[in-house]
């Protein structure tokens, strides 16, 4: 055949080659971009440690130095052997005294009461600072207190409508001797954060029992849901947990 026919016949025979060629490319970038994005997914918590271990430092060396200033400044501080470094312990160390005897005081609901009392005495007459402060301290008493005692148990009840099911935190109960019933205070946190939500009152009957602990719904919570157990029990049933399939997990042809 002539040199045009040829060309013809391998023109195919090269488009194939190259869209092979191609598609191996892509599929090694895929590979190495999924590999690179989980290993940086998965170094995500330290790093955030570690940033927030370093802003604590660099706050907690900013309000000790002027103390240590002042020890430096002492008559025949300069003369001692690693005056700096004994200034900044002995400074660390009443420090963490002081933070201990304050603990000690608040320990008991009537010096927490009264150490409160003196603080919004003094920062709720600062219009900026009192908002500030409000919201701090909210947050501050969210996370200390202690959630296994607020919520006695997990549940799940319909809400916002009907055929959709929340996880609620059962805070307490009243019974209504009239009818023989109990009705339930649920708790539904928002998610990520568990210090808002909404309070609903519910019969008993109504919430669908599960063996979730505190602990569990809180990391839930914290998570939005990507912490899941790997069982939980929904009412008389089994639930066993399994992750959503992604688009890139589907069979390839």
């Amino acid at each position: 055949m002539d040199a045009t026919g040829e060309d013809k016949r391998q023109e195919p025979a090269l488009d194939a080659t190259e869209r092979e060629r191609q598609g191996v490319f892509r599929r090694m970038e895929r590979h190495l971009g999924q590999r690179m994005i989980r290993g940086l997914l998965a170094i995500i918590p330290l790093l955030v440690t570690i940033i927030i271990i370093r802003y604590l430092i660099a706050i907690a060396e900013g309000a000790m130095r002027p103390m240590v200033n002042i020890l430096m400044g002492a008559p025949y501080m300069a003369e001692i052997p690693a005056s700096r470094a004994l200034a900044w312990t002995a400074v660390a160390l009443l420090t963490l005294v002081f933070f201990y005897l304050l603990g000690f005081l608040v320990s008991g609901s009537g010096g927490r009461r009264a150490v409160s009392a003196f603080l919004n005495s003094i920062l709720n007459r600062i219009p900026v600072v009192r908002n500030i402060y409000n919201v701090a301290s909210q947050a501050t008493e969210a996370i200390s207190a202690p959630r296994e005692q607020d919520f006695s148990r997990v549940v799940f009840l319909e809400w916002p409508r009907p055929g959709v099911h929340a996880m609620g935190l059962v805070t307490g109960q009243y019974y209504i001797p009239e009818e023989d019933r109990a009705t339930l205070l649920v708790y539904i946190a928002t998610i990520p954060n568990p210090t808002s939500g909404m309070l609903a009152i519910i019969p008993e009957e109504d919430v669908v029992e599960t063996d979730i602990s505190v602990e569990d719904a809180m990391k839930i919570v914290f998570s939005g849901g990507i912490v899941l157990p790997d069982t939980m029990r929904l009412g008389d049933h089994i639930a066993i947990g399994r992750p959503e399939p992604r688009a890139d997990d589907s069979p390839r042809e």
